[in-house]
């Protein structure tokens, strides 16, 4: 069945959306958020299906002509890129919403952190044009790790769906009371385009872009902020849209009390998933190896591609790196460890482990300046989870 027959139910209408959610404002509360979930399940059908309608489309193409170019493999790739970010973005609105995982603020420098989560995104900038700009303050707060590392990657994949042109991305210190507030701003429809419609419109204002900018990637966003502590406004404009955090545990702010961190001491280890919303890239040709790397992390809640040579590791983090490599030892030679050093230069804080073919433990080693952890291929299963635990902390 082609998926394309589909289309025409698959249509997500959000002005109607609003409408009945405006109707259902004076329902009970349990009746809201069963209303809201079934939108949410809705809208989660609609943007996993149009990729996957794109992608079957080239396929059948393909298989009619018995050819495809490049850039259609390109454009298949990027469709099935795009539903399974999808799909990964449910399992994490999911994950956060079942309660499984529980914040355990620490302090960290949040200037380190985005300056991070964009060098992150250095190949995404150049693949699509968009000029990220970044005016960063110095900033420290208390906050859980992982999910504000979740928060980010929510914030960036938003931002780089809509954008047209540069983002913005501005860390400052409120004065009064003194917060860290962390903005972001795009725009997401040319000028031209905007007063384009402005004639057609006469007098009428324009139309409301707010259900154009919901998508999945912001359903996450939201739904990070209330268990973070964050405050979070958003404007929207025709053209332009902004979006301020606000992080009320700052250091050095007098309303700030580090004695609430005694009570979450215990957190981590109700956290089911201390590692929500990371995402690692494993680099190994052996079956065994990959399957038991996959056994050993599937409960760490990592977002984990696998790829079986170097050629594969290049093309792959041509996309966008990720924020750990775990390889085999046998394959980094001469063209690895020229990667290796590219992508430790584009993005600093990226986490190399090591499988070697011998050894029970786990060690630690800096070579040419990028630190490295080894570890055997029989202790995969009980020192691999805590070395990306302890790294991927490290790095953040």
């Amino acid at each position: 069945m082609d998926l394309s027959d589909l289309q025409p139910d698959l249509q997500f209408d959000f002005q109607a959306s609003s409408r009945a959610s405006s109707r259902s404002a004076s329902a009970r509360p349990a009746d809201v958020a069963a209303y809201e979930w079934r939108e949410l399940v809705a809208q989660l059908g609609h943007e996993t299906a149009a990729p996957l309608t794109t992608a079957t489309e080239l396929v059948n193409a393909f298989a009619t002509s018995g050819k495809i170019d490049r850039a259609g493999l390109h454009a298949i790739r990027e469709a099935l890129d795009r539903a399974r970010r999808i799909g990964i973005i449910a399992q994490q609105i999911s994950r956060f919403a079942s309660g499984r995982v529980q914040p355990a603020p620490e302090k960290l420098n949040l200037t380190q952190v985005v300056r991070a989560a964009l060098a992150q995104r250095g190949r995404q900038t150049l693949a699509r044009g968009i000029e990220l700009r970044q005016e960063l303050a110095q900033a420290d707060v208390i906050v859980d790790a992982a999910m504000l590392n979740a928060l980010l990657q929510a914030m960036l994949d938003w931002s780089f769906e809509h954008a047209r042109a540069a983002i913005t991305v501005r860390l400052d210190l409120k004065s009064w009371p003194e917060q860290a507030r962390l903005s972001c701003r795009f725009t997401h429809i040319q000028p031209d385009e905007v007063m384009a419609q402005a004639p057609s419109l006469g007098s009428l204002p324009l139309p409301p872009v707010a259900h154009k900018l919901d998508t999945m990637p912001w359903q996450l966003l939201r739904r990070l902020v209330p268990p973070l502590g964050l405050t979070m406004q958003r404007a929207d404009t025709a053209g332009d849209t902004q979006l301020s955090l606000e992080f009320p545990r700052t250091v050095g702010s007098p309303l700030m009390s580090l004695s609430g961190l005694d009570d979450n001491e215990d957190t981590a280890g109700r956290n089911s998933q201390p590692m929500s919303g990371r995402h690692v890239l494993v680099v190994a040709s052996r079956r065994e190896t990959r399957n038991a790397i996959r056994e050993t992390v599937r409960p760490m809640g990592l977002m984990v591609d696998y790829v079986t040579s170097i050629e594969e590791a290049r093309e792959f983090c041509g996309h966008g790196l990720p924020h750990a490599i775990v390889y085999e030892a046998a394959l980094a030679g001469a063209n690895f460890q020229k990667l290796r050093a590219q992508w430790a230069d584009e993005a600093p804080a990226l986490v190399f482990i090591e499988i070697s073919e011998e050894g029970h433990g786990h060690a630690v080693s800096a070579l040419d300046g990028i630190r490295t952890s080894r570890i055997g291929r029989d202790a995969v299963m009980t020192a691999l989870p805590n070395a990306l635990i302890a790294e991927l902390a490290q790095a953040a």
